[in-house]
């Protein structure tokens, strides 16, 4: 179950490294550049350390779920992407698939 703990933290990072990358326009900003470095580091440290005992596959499809949900619910957010009805309903359909892969796992 730790091992599902850091993968859920790690996806988290996911979408700040992400997010700040964005915000950096292009590397050229130093705040917005320290947390995409710092966020990755601990992104890519989680994912490797969760692929210990979960096989690749899985590990990387529930990382990447959590990393993009969280990324497009941040940016609808903020108001620097648009909401609609079905966005919500894809993140939500994204979220039930990470689920459904920790269940049959």
């Amino acid at each position: 179950m730790f091992v599902w703990l850091i993968l859920v933290i790690s996806g988290v990072s996911e979408s700040v490294w992400a997010t700040a990358l964005g915000k950096s326009e292009g590397l050229t900003k130093l705040w917005p550049d320290v947390v995409f470095v710092v966020g990755m580091v601990i992104s890519m440290a989680g994912l490797a350390y969760s692929m210990r005992e979960i096989p690749t596959s899985t590990a990387y499809a529930v990382w990447v779920g959590i990393g993009a949900a969280l990324t497009v619910t941040y940016a609808m957010i903020t108001k620097t992407e648009p909401v609609s009805l079905a966005r919500i309903l894809l993140i939500i359909g994204l979220v039930a698939c990470v689920v459904g892969l920790k269940i049959v796992h």
